[in-house]
C-alpha cells in the first residue's frame, strides 16, 4: 500500500493529501489547525504532505525528518519554476 501512496504522490500530492485527511487522521495529527494544512495543500503540497508524514506525535519533526520535509520544499519549487518556464514559453511562441 506505501508503494501505491508513493507512486500517486510522485504524480498529485494534492490527491494523496485529499485521501489522507478522508480516510486517516494523519493530517489532524500532524496540524494544530485546519489552517496550515490549507495553507499548504494550496501552495507547498510535496511539503505538507512530507510533514504530515513524518510528523510524531509528542515530538513533531526532528532530525533528518526536517531533510524530507526540505526535500518537499525543493520539489515545490522545482515545480513552480517548470510551470513558469512553460507559461513564459508559450507566451514567447505566441501561443497563450
Amino acid at each position: 500500500m506505501g508503494c501505491l501512496l508513493a507512486l500517486f504522490a510522485w504524480i498529485s500530492p494534492r490527491f494523496v493529501l485529499a485521501l489522507l485527511y478522508l480516510f486517516t487522521s494523519r493530517l489532524t495529527i500532524a496540524f494544530s489547525s485546519g489552517w496550515e494544512g490549507l495553507i499548504g495543500f494550496f501552495l507547498v503540497p510535496y511539503a505538507t504532505l512530507f510533514y504530515a508524514l513524518v510528523y510524531r506525535p509528542g515530538f513533531g519533526v526532528r532530525g533528518f525528518g526536517w531533510v524530507i520535509v526540505a526535500l518537499g520544499l525543493l520539489l515545490d519549487l522545482s515545480s513552480m519554476d517548470m510551470g513558469r518556464r512553460a507559461r513564459w514559453r508559450r507566451v514567447q511562441t505566441g501561443r497563450t
